[in-house]
This record gives structure tokens, C-alpha cells and sequence, in this order.
């Protein structure tokens, strides 16, 4: 398993090489605007951090798969993978906000599905509709989950490390979204919801609430 720092420099090397050499040509041309490139690359560097976090031991949890602020709160039906009603709770990635995604709870990814698109800032609030889209399906127990990473103006590279059939630990990282973005995700009616529009979370480490009880929990 890579360090958190390891997987930093493996999603960004590209970009750093590509600046270090700009920074050299800068230099022997006009050494001032060496600044420039060399302020990228710690930009770079702070933008793909992996920092620690620490992970709830509760089974029942679901964290945030994203850090940023939460957009809206509603109801709507979910026709892709839960297939019926769901809670929807929208996060916008700044920035500055970690891009990494995790797994809210754990279990096993059973869908997996991109759709291509348009890349209007995440903030708008018709980017759910129309912007590249990637959804992953998680079934825990008696439960189904939906994380869909949405891009952004900026952000427009999503990669997703959590193929169909992939185990999940909770709070394990599954993706990032290069550059300012939303991640949305659809989680069972009847949910105990922890936040509210406005709060600020960070993935696998905020709780945005817990499951209902199971069907076995209710025999």
C-alpha cells in the first residue's frame, strides 16, 4: 500500500515534471518568472494531498465520501441503482478542499457507470444534470448506497479506483476529481441525517448519518 505521500506524488508527477522543466527554461530566459512555476508546483503539491483522517468504527455510519460544504439536502427517486426513493446530499469541492473521494460505509460495489458531459462550475445548481458524471453503487447488507463524483469548470478528469466487485472498508478511497468539483450521494430513506445545508465535512471522517434499521433487525 502507497503512503499518503507516495499517492501524491503518483496522481501529480506529470504536473510536477511539466513545471520543473518550465521553472529551468524560466530560469535561463528570465530568472524571475522561475517564481512561477515553482509556486505551481507547491500549489500542486497541496491540491493532491492524501492527509490522515481518522475513520468511525461503526458499520452503520455513513461518512461523507467527499470533503467540502454540503449544497442541498432532498428527496428525490433514484433510478439507477437504488431504484426507488433516496435522501440526496450534495457536496461542493472548492479549490482548496481535499479531491479525494472514500467509501461512505463498508461493502461491495455493484454498479459502476460514467456519463459523459458538459463541465459548468459544480456550484450551479443544474451541474447535477448536465456535467461528466461518474456513479459508483455500493450494497451494504440490507442496504444500497449511491457516491456519484460530478466534475466541474476546472475539474475535468475524474478517476475512480473502485471497480464491480471490489470490497470496500469504510472510509477507503475509492477516487479523486482533478480541480474544484461536486460529489453527490443518494442514501436510504429513513436515514438518521447528522448534517444540514451549510455544514462542512471531510470524507471518511464526517458522519452525514446513520442506516435505518436492517430487515433482519427487524424480524
Amino acid at each position: 500500500m502507497l503512503s499518503r505521500f507516495a499517492l501524491t506524488l503518483k496522481l501529480c508527477w506529470h504536473y510536477i515534471v511539466a513545471l520543473s522543466v518550465l521553472a529551468a527554461v524560466f530560469y535561463l530566459i528570465f530568472p524571475t518568472l522561475a517564481v512561477v512555476p515553482v509556486v505551481l508546483i507547491v500549489f500542486v503539491l497541496f491540491f493532491f494531498r492524501n492527509p490522515k483522517r481518522n475513520v468511525p468504527d461503526d458499520k452503520n455510519c455513513i461518512l461523507s465520501p467527499a470533503d467540502g460544504v454540503i449544497m442541498e439536502i432532498d428527496e428525490v427517486i433514484e433510478d439507477r441503482f437504488i431504484q426507488g426513493p433516496a435522501i440526496r446530499i450534495s457536496i461542493f469541492l472548492s479549490i482548496l478542499n481535499v479531491h479525494l473521494n472514500r467509501s461512505p460505509l463498508q461493502g461491495e460495489v455493484r454498479y459502476r457507470y460514467y456519463r459523459p458531459g458538459k463541465f459548468i462550475p459544480a456550484f450551479k445548481s443544474h451541474a447535477s444534470d448536465i456535467n461528466e458524471k461518474n456513479f459508483i453503487g455500493i450494497e451494504s447488507g440490507d442496504f444500497k448506497v449511491l457516491v456519484c463524483q460530478i466534475t466541474g469548470f476546472i475539474a475535468r478528469r475524474i478517476k475512480c479506483w473502485a471497480d464491480e466487485g471490489k470490497r470496500l472498508a469504510v472510509g477507503e478511497l475509492i477516487g479523486i476529481i482533478k480541480f474544484g468539483s461536486g460529489t453527490e450521494i443518494f442514501i436510504p430513506t429513513g436515514s438518521d441525517l447528522y448534517v444540514k445545508k451549510g455544514d462542512k465535512v471531510k470524507a471518511g471522517e464526517s458522519a452525514l448519518g446513520m442506516l435505518p434499521p436492517g430487515l433482519d433487525d427487524n424480524k
